[in-house]
């Protein structure tokens, strides 16, 4: 595919990107608070701006898809106050209100579902067909929450005194800080964003710098939805730190909702401390992957290959360990190099049969030639790949594949965030289930195995919030989605996912 050189524009918006949406309306490079968006003489005074470039094109100029102003500290007060003074109205409104708001949302992603996979392609660099992906499973948010969000009840409960009744009432929290990660830029907002929305919460929205403008054109959908202003306020921001802090230590944000990295989550839950709020937290994760020796191993090949190089393994339920057990090791491991040999593409989102992407940026290259340095040095055979790919771009690595793998190893305790696949020889059940809880994250883990005993046992032992049994996809709107240990605490997602946006007042009704 011919890409057209960058060029500068009073928009800020390069060439390439307005050629490439039909909607381009979608392409916003400005904070959305209180209804409106942010510029010099309405909303903010800041004139620093960062830009938003194409992974697999980078570092030519060619990468550079908008410059984006950066929203200050008086900005996200301001969209805080403007959430506060909307959540007065909006926590009454019908749920059926919410459910239409929702329902409309979900429809408009729907219609523009091509535009908006072609932004996520751009600026994360998955491929094509993991973008529509993402476009859709977010959008099935909505339209789950829409269902969600007229059937919340609370209960009446008896009471020891016969003359009394207690009545539980379930209400929303109030204003939301949402602070989500580049790798789902739409996914991980809307999974956060509908739950709140139905309980009757109002919200502050903070996405990765790496990839705002997915989020931006979220906002463009929610004002055409005619939400009313403040209920959601969408600020774009390249110092994580700065915002995490504010929104923490502001009171009248009574809960944040935060995706990323363990050691992150740890310090936004410390700043929270303060003023005690409301916290769900979907942290790292260390996913084991288990073969028993019954499985179908042609299945379990391709459940692999699907979990742990999914948008080139940037995703935090990706397969991270692979446990094969030693009867069947060979066979497992010659099969899932062959696979992937045979079915890989390297390159850009947008051209056409390409499979997989590039990494993010610089970090998760450096962390991925180390694990694979680290792992070789110490006995690992590399079955696969193995190499940066400059032809194709800064961001490229090849899919690798080692083998012989041990606990001594860095991949083995640590998430890699990249696409190498570690496989690690095990003898039975009892070794690999200690093996797959040696970590102190949680997050999601998967097994094959068509002894129906042995499913029961292993679910139930495995230390992890989630788990996939003969299937490397669990993720959906009607899971409840979230980890144990260090891998955080709350739901999202399921019929569990409005409760951490509400809270439960009980209510004594007396001389009845």
């Amino acid at each position: 595919m011919t890409i057209p050189r960058f060029y500068s524009t009073a928009s800020t918006v390069s060439a390439r990107l307005t050629s490439l949406l039909k909607n381009r309306d979608l392409i916003k490079t400005t904070s959305y608070i209180n209804g409106k968006w942010a510029s010099p003489t309405n909303t903010t005074t800041s004139t620093t701006t960062f830009t938003v470039t194409d992974p697999a094109l980078y570092p030519s100029p060619q990468a550079e898809l908008a410059t984006v102003q950066s929203s200050t500290r008086e900005d996200f007060q301001h969209a805080i106050a403007a959430a506060e003074s909307a959540f007065a109205s909006f926590k009454s409104t019908t749920g059926r209100y919410r459910s239409n708001l929702l329902y409309s949302l979900y429809q408009a992603m729907l219609d523009n579902k091509q535009d908006l996979a072609t932004l996520i392609a751009l600026e994360n660099g998955k491929p094509m067909s993991d973008a529509m992906g993402e476009v859709v499973y977010a959008a099935s948010f909505f339209q789950w929450f829409a269902e969600e969000s007229s059937r919340i009840t609370g209960s009446i409960i008896a009471s020891s005194n016969p003359t009394s009744r207690i009545l539980s009432l379930k209400q929303p929290i109030g204003v939301c800080a949402i602070m989500t990660p580049w790798n789902f830029p739409l996914a991980m907002i809307t999974r956060k964003l509908g739950a709140a929305i139905a309980a009757g919460c109002t919200t502050v929205i903070k996405p990765a710098s790496e990839t705002p403008l997915s989020a931006l054109a979220l906002a463009h959908l929610v004002e055409n939805a005619q939400f009313p202003a403040g209920v959601v306020n969408v600020l774009v921001n390249d110092d994580a730190a700065m915002v995490g802090k504010l929104l923490c230590e502001d009171p009248r944000v009574r809960k944040i909702s935060f995706t990323g990295s363990t050691r992150v989550g740890k310090l936004l839950m410390q700043q929270s401390s303060s003023t005690l709020k409301k916290l769900s937290f979907e942290l790292g994760g260390n996913a084991p992957f288990i073969v028993f020796d019954d499985a179908n191993v042609d299945k379990a090949v391709a459940g692999a290959i699907a979990s742990k190089f999914r948008s080139s393994g940037q995703t935090c339920v990706c397969a991270n360990r692979i446990f094969v057990h030693e009867s069947i090791y060979d066979e497992f491991a010659a099969k899932f190099v062959e696979k992937l040999k045979s079915d890989v593409v390297l390159g850009a989102g947008l051209d056409q049969g390409v499979t997989h992407g590039p990494l993010i940026h610089q970090k998760s290259m450096d962390k991925v030639v180390s694990h694979i340095e680290d792992a070789t040095s110490k006995g690992a055979t590399l079955l696969l790949g193995g190499s940066k790919r400059p032809d194709l771009g800064d961001n490229f690595h090849d899919l690798t594949v080692l083998g012989d793998v041990t606990p001594e190893m860095l991949i083995f305790q640590e998430e890699t965030f990249g696409p190498v696949a570690p496989l690690i020889k095990f003898t039975s059940e009892d070794q690999v289930v200690q093996l797959a809880n040696d970590t102190e994250v949680g997050l999601a883990g998967y097994f094959y195995s068509k002894d129906i005993s042995r499913v029961f046992r292993v679910a139930e032992a495995m230390d992890t919030g989630m788990i996939g049994v003969n299937t490397g996809a669990i993720s959906e709107a009607a899971l409840p989605f979230g980890g144990v240990k260090e891998s955080g605490f709350g739901r999202e997602g399921s019929m569990y996912g409005v409760d951490d946006y509400m809270v439960i007042k009980g209510v004594v009704l007396g001389d009845v």
